[in-house]
């Protein structure tokens, strides 16, 4: 399968099934085109055909040369040898050994804190009840959740802890003592905690900031943009905003890392399309890790993204990509979440198959010790797992999120983005189609999106190295 498409200038050829990334001429881009429409399924012996190359000439002589055509056609026949275009697809029959591996837990989701304090208007939270009732969860519990990981984590070494809500900060010493137990735990069984926290900021000060710098691996810091924009969808509960409040503590905090091992993470909505603005205002605070995601709601919804509004958001982040060119070849860059893309490495091929890992490698547990597949599925009784008592008394439900792959969703077969996103968000899947085994057709969009203009700003910063380079020489 290639993908072609033509993004800032550049003319860009991507070969799906390896990776390969080729920016090229416009005449190349053409001939592969032409290529593609005759046969997705070349072999280098059949683009040496007499029969493509007068399929060819006959599409495209009266634009090209001839001679030019065949010259382009032997290099692409070359890199076809190489494997790097019109390669075949070798990752379905490894599909089978991924839904046949034993269950190992490597992360949870502890959902410290079913409280907040603040009412964002968007949360699929509720305001951090989660469809039941406020609650914090105990240093019990806790500690029987971190033991829970620990056995069921094989040989795994490295073990991820999410501390989330709610807003986690509401429950924070249970959160020291859950780290002072797990430090524990590293030294007898032989693994090392990775812990997060992801924390609006409301309750942040120096001795909380001071212990997240010593023990959290990464920090997620909640935050939408622009005051005006924040404020309208992160009030507190008496309506006031909370932007003036929470910016200072997140610089500090930032600053404090050394702009390293945190996102600032937003939200954007039907209410700020032009979130392109919100990315740039949270550069301009200092901040150096972004991450703004669309949110995802009902069609009732009023801030609800709706297909209509894709164009707009299309060109947003069109204009972010170039902004990010820019500015990093001025010495300002910044890591914006969505446009990080390893061309040479990538994950592992079970994460490009199938995700994140929720329901077989990743689990969220409630404050009362319930097992769910990711923090998105708590409060639905249908994906209660088990409990950290009991462990996963429901494994056809890890078997079910097992099977769940790019090759079990049909529109992904067809998508050249699939081995980027692995198939996407299987709780939004559910949300809109009652199994995990479709995809959220809007989140798609804008998914393919994104992983374009990612790849446009590696190419235009490759081609910025070449031309450094080259006027060094």
């Amino acid at each position: 399968m290639i993908h072609q498409y033509q993004n800032n200038g550049y003319n860009i050829v991507l070969d799906v099934n390896s990776g390969s990334v080729h920016v090229v001429d416009k005449i190349a881009y053409d001939v592969i085109g032409c290529l593609e429409g005759m046969n997705p399924l070349h072999t280098p012996e059949t683009l040496r055909s007499d029969e493509t190359r007068e399929y060819l000439c006959g599409n495209l002589e009266d634009t090209y040369a001839r001679e030019e055509l065949c010259e382009v056609l032997e290099a692409v026949a070359e890199l076809a040898e190489a494997g790097q275009l019109f390669a075949r697809d070798i990752y379905e029959d490894y599909i089978g050994e991924v839904k046949q591996r034993k269950t190992v837990v490597k992360a949870l989701c502890l959902h410290i804190a079913h409280d907040c304090n603040l009412a964002c208007k968007y949360c699929f939270a509720e305001e951090g009840e989660y469809h039941g009732r406020r609650a914090l969860m105990s240093y019990e519990v806790g500690k029987k959740a971190l033991d829970f990981l620990i056995e069921n984590s094989g040989n795994r070494r490295n073990l991820e802890v999410d501390f989330f809500g709610g807003e986690p900060l509401m429950n924070w010493q249970v959160v020291k003592d859950l780290v002072a137990y797990g430090r524990e735990q590293e030294k007898l069984h032989n693994k090392h905690f990775r812990f997060t926290v992801t924390t609006n900021g409301v309750l942040l000060n120096d001795e909380i900031q001071e212990f997240v710098n010593r023990e959290m691996d990464n920090v997620v810091l909640s935050l939408d943009g622009r005051k005006e924009v924040n404020d309208r969808m992160r009030p507190f509960r008496n309506g006031k905003g909370s932007y003036d409040l929470i910016v200072p503590k997140f610089q500090k905090l930032a600053e404090s890392r050394n702009q390293e091992k945190y996102y600032i993470r937003g939200t954007f909505t039907r209410e700020n399309l032009d979130f392109s603005n919100d990315v740039m205002h949270f550069a301009e605070l200092g901040f150096k890790q972004i991450s703004i995601e669309p949110v995802v709601g009902e069609d009732t919804d009023p801030y609800a993204i709706r297909e209509s509004d894709l164009p707009q958001i299309f060109r947003e982040y069109d204009i972010l990509a170039k902004t990010m060119v820019e500015r990093e070849r001025r010495g300002e860059g910044f890591t914006f979440f969505h446009f990080m893309l390893d061309l040479e490495g990538g994950p592992c091929v079970a994460k490009r198959l199938s995700g994140c890992g929720s329901g077989t490698e990743y689990l969220a547990v409630t404050p009362w010790g319930d097992l769910y597949p990711c923090h998105q599925f708590v409060g639905d009784e249908k994906f209660l797992m088990g409990n950290v008592d009991d462990g996963i008394v429901k494994p056809e439900i890890a078997d079910d999120f097992r099977g769940c792959s790019v090759y079990s969703k049909e529109k992904c077969r067809k998508c050249f983005a699939r081995f980027y996103c692995s198939g996407g968000c299987m709780a939004n899947s559910y949300k809109f189609h009652n199994t995990i085994h479709d995809t959220y057709d809007v989140s798609c969009e804008m998914e393919r999106k994104r992983v374009e203009c990612a790849i446009m700003i590696k190419a235009a910063l490759a081609d910025e190295e070449r031309n450094v380079t080259h006027e060094e020489k």
